[in-house]
């Protein structure tokens, strides 16, 4: 598949990815059954794992949105804000919800910016992990799936504003 200037193949496909995501929403609804926890979205790469997790929690819930942007083109690069966060976190539960976590960058910046509004705890699930390119030494505690350290378009990642459209997962070709 071609999108703009560069060449994508499959790499997981919608069933695989509802799989993973039944799976974390039946550790989520365990884990949380008795709590009220916020969810934090992540935009703009988010947005697809979110309405398929957020549609199988059967739990009381908030739900609120965060926009941060750490690609240009196929790079990894400085974490730049663009919707701050807005809500009150202190004693909540709080569950950020990622696309991917790649480098680790946005979700170390962003989960010390809720330890320090006071969060009661605050947890990671994330569609797909790339341990090969994190740099950090915190735990996610909801992971879909681990890949290598290929850049990836589809459900809710894109390439250059392109692919958010496409419901399963492509890497890009060598």
């Amino acid at each position: 598949m071609k999108i703009l200037d560069k060449e994508f193949e499959i790499y997981i496909t919608q069933s695989d990815m509802e799989k993973n995501i039944d799976r974390i929403s039946n550790q989520i609804n365990n884990d949380y059954k008795d709590k009220n926890p916020l969810f934090i979205v992540m935009l703009n790469g988010a947005f697809m794992f979110a309405t398929e997790l957020l549609q199988r929690i059967n739990i009381s819930c908030e739900v609120s949105f965060v926009k941060c942007a750490s690609y240009t083109g196929v790079i990894s690069g400085v974490r730049r804000d663009l919707i701050g966060v807005d809500f009150e976190v202190r004693n909540r539960d709080i569950i950020i919800i990622e696309d991917i976590v790649d480098t680790g960058a946005t979700m170390d910046w962003l989960t010390k910016l809720l330890n320090g509004c006071c969060a009661k705890s605050v947890k990671i699930a994330t569609m797909l992990f790339k341990p090969g390119a994190f740099e950090y030494d915190y735990k996610i505690d909801y992971i879909g799936e681990e890949i290598d350290n290929d850049f990836v378009v589809g459900y809710g990642m894109d390439y250059n504003g392109y692919g958010r459209n496409l419901t399963s997962i492509y890497k890009l070709c060598n």
